[in-house]
């Protein structure tokens, strides 16, 4: 007789078969050929279950029994019909004439029917229960009867099997029993999972879920089971709980989950074992269904209702879970005022705590100190998994949950911390334990505390809208943060402390009311690709000697910096991405110096890195641009070291020294910025080394206001204006500079600029290669002016210089052109092959407005025009006094650099020399001036 099988039926019954209606041909139940054993009855017997179990066989299991025998015709068709109940229906097998045995002979649809109060053969009893008593009937019966009898009765035939494994009818069991809405699936120790019934691989959902939870007992007050039920129930927790421990002092923890489906009725002895043989799957014995059971921590099932003050201290291994239906953990609530709610201890290592509510509520009134209570504690040397519970505590000290103690690695997943007095989770004392998808909010005081060389791993954490910080690791605290989502903390999303040294990755820190990251009094940690963004504060801030990395991060869209390092702060800020803060991306000062390399700050509402009050750092490889100040902004005793940045398309200044600011600029590449590429001004002093600053949409470099510094080797290019500007009072000192292809002049130097230059080669620039004017007084020492479209060196304006052996050759304009009035201090200066393109120009009868335009400014005598009315702002060329002003009031003004207004046709006289009229640029002796940051008064 085949065994119980368990693949599920499908959920809804056929209707009883009409009078007429058509009968469908009976398949085999068996392949044995021997007709149902006949049983003596008594003729007291009434239960339609007593028939079938002697039919069945003496043991009532379904093993020792035959089989009536089947037409040949009726197993034909079985192949080809699927409906789950049609067994009813097909015809029974011909009997016989009655012999000794009393064996029936006539078909059953042509023997008259009979109640079994007049003695009918239990045979025929069980032929009609087995072919002709309608499913709903059959059902209705099944219904109420335990999970043993069920299991006992699927054994019975094909049909019994199949309706006996009806899932309505295992969902309706299952739900009495466990109150669940949805299967709870068990697959293994300390895990459990809801899995809805139309995404679950088993045949019957509601059958394999009860098969799995089948050996656990019941905490359920006032519920009194059925009287044939096996499953133990208990009024309370810690009942169960001694239940469990004295089971596990007899026969161990496996005695007691064995012992567990014992009869409280019968005080029947016998284990799950027997159970397991009716209830496990299909195909597997009753020892090997067993033996996967015993491996299991005992498991109590806590149903629905308020539990007060039960002490629940577990030290051995129980798996405790909340059994209701609709939310589960809101419907079982353990609650406690004097001490810790739930407490696991040493020797709970395989421990669970699940679907629960847990509260600690002091009274309010108490002296009793709370310090030490918490909702859930975890102690030394045990490792539980608590899992979606809800954790609350009204204690204003301590926290709802702590983790202490070496050893202690719990599993704490799914859980609601939130809307405590105090700290949501406290870890601490060298504690692990693994974090996962836990929702912690709203608490007093912070999130997480991590402490005392305590590691935990947390995950997918969501922390926020707490009233502290949202994790705080000090005191040499550990631990392995990922993936968690932090967020509206009214201090740091994360703060570290006083030797923390935390890694948190793929986190997303933002909108905190202060800062993102706060890591001060020697923090450290290690920050890796996370989020940070849209925090009212910094996104990270560092200080006090802390020396953490933030390496690979996003940080974005603060309302104030990005990352911010004061107070002798120090860490390594590398390969993130800043952009989009309000103020400037990477803020260092009072003394910090951090490492700053590979990242990118960029699209600043303010500067990109801004360096003051004495801030220090090495500032190398990272991208700055496109940002709304300077790129770089160093300032008041700063002396970062800045090398081999990419500094570019700001919107004002890309590298700003002001007010005492010093340092190193090495080898960078600075480039396309509105203002200058670099400036510097008030006593400002760096040293700029190596670098290549071009493509300025203004000069290369500006040095102004009592400016310093010594410009080196360094390449300044195709900038619109002065490769360098030298005034007000300047004094630096440029050597080994290649100055070249500027849309403007070489080196500008006015309003009393001074400086020192030395060996560097000027060359190829639109303007003079060096102009020297207003009571300015540089020395040039060795340089090389050559190839320029205007003169090598102008000196005009009543400035002087000292020329010493510099070689100044192939120069359009010519090799030293000096103003009138000035006196330059000239020795051993060799100046040759320059094209003389003014005298040319003279001697050749034209205007010199044809070798200029109107944007040079060569360098010859000029002239005012009385007749013509000009100003002292229009100068006219020799050329043109002879020719278009001949016989005019004229006057000699003196020799200097200017473009001709007559040629330029602004003058009312027609240029009889030029060609078409251009614009007047009203400029008549220097070249525009450069513009000047206005850094200082954005600020």
């Amino acid at each position: 007789m085949p065994s119980a099988s368990f693949s599920s039926s499908r959920s809804y019954v056929r209707r009883s078969r009409r009078k007429g209606g058509h009968r469908i041909p009976l398949p085999s139940r068996t392949q044995s050929s021997e007709p149902c054993e006949s049983v003596p009855c008594p003729n007291n017997v009434t239960g339609a279950m007593a028939a079938t179990a002697a039919c069945a066989g003496p043991s009532g299991s379904g093993g020792g029994g035959g089989s009536p025998p089947v037409p040949a015709a009726a197993a034909a068709t079985t192949a080809g019909h699927h409906s789950p109940y049609d067994l009813r229906r097909k015809s029974p097998p011909a009997y016989h004439e009655p012999g000794p045995s009393g064996a029936c002979s006539l078909p059953a649809r042509k023997r008259p029917r009979t109640s079994l109060a007049q003695g009918v053969d239990v045979c025929n009893v069980s032929q009609y229960l087995q072919y002709e008593l309608p499913d709903e009937v059959l059902l209705c019966i099944l219904s109420h009867l335990t999970e043993r009898d069920l299991c006992r009765v699927a054994q019975v035939c094909k049909r019994f099997n199949t309706i006996a494994n009806d899932t309505e009818l295992w969902k309706s069991l299952y739900q009495s029993v466990f109150e669940y809405d949805t299967p709870l699936m068990h697959p293994a120790s300390c895990q459990f999972e809801f899995v809805p019934a139309d995404e679950c691989d088993a045949d019957n959902p509601w059958k394999e879920s009860f098969r799995q939870l089948y050996y656990g007992i019941h905490v359920r007050p006032n519920y009194r089971p059925k009287k044939e039920s096996r499953i133990k129930h208990f009024n309370t927790i810690r009942a169960a709980l001694e239940y469990v421990e004295e089971r596990a002092g007899v026969g161990g923890v496996s005695s007691a989950s064995s012992a567990s489906g014992a009869s409280s009725a019968s005080g029947s002895s016998s284990t799950l074992s027997a159970t397991c043989g009716g209830v496990c799957a299909a195909g597997a014995s009753g020892a090997t269904a067993c033996s996967c059971r015993r491996a299991q921590p005992a498991l109590v099932f806590v149903h629905a209702g308020h539990y007060q003050e039960e002490c629940l201290a577990i030290e051995t291994d129980v798996q405790l879970i909340g059994c209701a239906p609709g939310n589960v953990a809101e419907s079982v609530i353990l609650e406690r005022e004097a001490e810790s709610t739930l407490t696991f201890a040493e020797g709970a290592i395989r421990a669970y705590a699940g679907h629960m509510t847990l509260k600690f509520s002091p009274d309010a009134s108490s002296t009793m100190q709370h310090h030490k209570h918490y909702c859930l504690e975890v102690s030394d040397n045990c490792s539980p998994t608590v899992d979606h519970c809800i954790i609350r505590s009204a204690s204003v000290v301590g926290a709802a949950v702590c983790v202490s103690g070496a050893g202690a690695t719990p599993i704490i997943k799914h859980c609601d911390i939130s809307d405590c007095e105090n700290v949501g989770l406290y870890v601490t004392d060298y504690a692990q334990g693994e974090y996962l998808d836990n929702e912690i909010s709203r608490n007093a005081l912070a999130g997480i505390w991590v402490k005392n060389y305590a590691s935990p791993v947390m995950r997918r954490n969501h922390i926020h809208h707490g009233r502290d910080v949202g994790i705080f690791t000090f005191e040499n605290g550990l631990g392995y943060f990922e993936a968690n989502d932090i967020h509206n903390n009214r201090i740091a999303g994360f703060e570290v402390k006083a030797g923390a040294n935390p890694t948190v990755v793929h986190c997303e820190i933002h909108h905190g009311q202060t800062g993102g990251i706060y890591v001060h009094e020697s923090g450290i940690g290690q920050f890796i690709d996370n989020k940070i963004h849209s925090n009212n504060f910094a996104g990270v801030w560092i200080t006090s000697n802390s020396n953490p990395t933030i390496r690979r991060n996003e940080i974005y869209n603060g309302h104030q910096g990005g990352v911010y390092i004061f107070g002798e702060g120090r860490g390594l800020i590398e390969h993130n991405n800043i952009y989009g803060n309000a103020l400037a991306g990477i803020q260092i000062r009072t003394n910090s110096d951090p490492i700053v390399r590979h990242n990118k700050i960029h699209h600043g509402q303010h500067g990109g890195i801004y360096v003051h009050e004495k801030g220090q750092g090495l500032i190398e490889e990272n991208e700055v641009y496109a940002n709304t100040l300077a790129g770089v902004w160093i300032t008041t005793g700063s002396t970062p070291v800045l090398r081999r940045n990419r500094i570019h398309s700001g919107k004002q200044v890309g590298v700003y020294f002001y007010d005492n600011g010093h340092g190193k600029l090495e080898d960078n590449d600075i480039f396309n910025h509105l203002y200058s590429g670099v400036q510097i001004r008030t006593g400002s002093n760096p040293v700029i080394r190596g670098n290549k600053i071009w493509g300025g949409q203004n000069g290369g470099v500006l040095v102004y206001n009592g400016g310093l510094g010594l410009l080196e080797q360094n390449e300044i290019f195709d900038n619109a204006m002065a490769g360098v500007w030298i005034k007000t009072d300047s004094n630096p000192t440029l050597k080994r500079n290649k100055i070249f292809d500027g849309r403007d002049g070489g080196i500008c130097i006015f309003n009393g600029g001074k400086g020192v230059l030395e060996e560097n080669d000027i060359f190829r620039n639109a303007q003079a290669g060096v102009l020297i004017s207003t009571q300015s007084h540089p020395v040039l020492r060795r340089n090389r002016i050559f190839d320029g479209l205007a003169a090598g060196v102008e000196i005009t304006n009543n400035a002087t210089a000292t020329l010493e052996h510099n070689q100044i050759f192939n120069n359009r304009f010519g090799g030293l052109c000096l103003a009138s009035g000035v006196s330059p201090l000239v020795r051993g200066n060799k100046i040759f092959s320059n094209q003389d393109a003014v005298e040319k120009a003279v001697g050749g009868g034209q205007c010199l407005y044809k070798i200029s335009s109107y944007t040079s400014f060569p360098m010859h005598d000029f002239y005012r025009c009385q007749t013509c009315n000009t100003t002292d702002r229009n100068a006219i060329c020799v050329n043109c006094i002879k020719t278009c002003h001949s016989g005019h009031d004229v006057e000699f003004i003196r020799h200097d650099r200017f473009f001709c207004d007559c040629g330029a046709g602004t003058l009312s006289n027609q240029c009889q020399l030029q060609g078409e009229p251009t614009q007047d640029t009203d400029t008549l002796y220097d070249s525009a001036a450069p513009m000047e940051s206005h850094t200082l008064m954005v600020n």
